[in-house]
């Protein structure tokens, strides 16, 4: 982890927006992923909603890995908006949508995490509540 706990409650602003990362649908992960936890899928499809949620995950948890957040709270209003093919390249970011201090130790966040495809156009979105420090 080189960036330990550099992201606290404090830093992050209201409208503010963050980058996720990226990462491609490639077919060996999609292979994969359909035997083990979506039979009978069709690959032709494209990466059905459960592995786009698992790439998200990935993205978020790498992003938050150096950040002083304690907990989170919630991931709901999960949109799927549709299911990206092999090599498609994904992007996520995070907007701050609100801040709530909780006394003088910690704060919540409430963000709206998005992967968008390679043309800018959505494929998942989701809120997301995190419990961060305060300086």
């Amino acid at each position: 982890m080189s960036e330990s706990l550099n992201v606290h409650f404090e830093d992050l602003g209201v409208g503010q927006v963050v980058p996720l990362g990226a990462c491609a649908v490639d077919q060996a992960s999609l292979d994969v992923f359909i035997e083990r936890f979506a039979p009978g899928w069709d690959p032709a499809y494209g990466a059905p909603d459960a592995m786009v949620y698992a790439l998200w995950s990935r993205l978020a948890s790498e992003k938050a890995a150096g950040w002083a957040q304690t907990k989170v709270l919630a991931v709901d209003g999960l949109r799927f908006m549709r299911n990206p093919p092999v090599g498609e390249l994904l992007r996520g970011r995070l907007t701050v949508m609100g801040k709530d201090p909780v006394g003088d130790e910690k704060g919540i966040v409430i963000a709206q995490h998005d992967l968008l495809d390679e043309g800018g156009r959505l494929v998942f979105s989701c809120l997301m509540r995190t419990v961060l420090t305060r300086r």
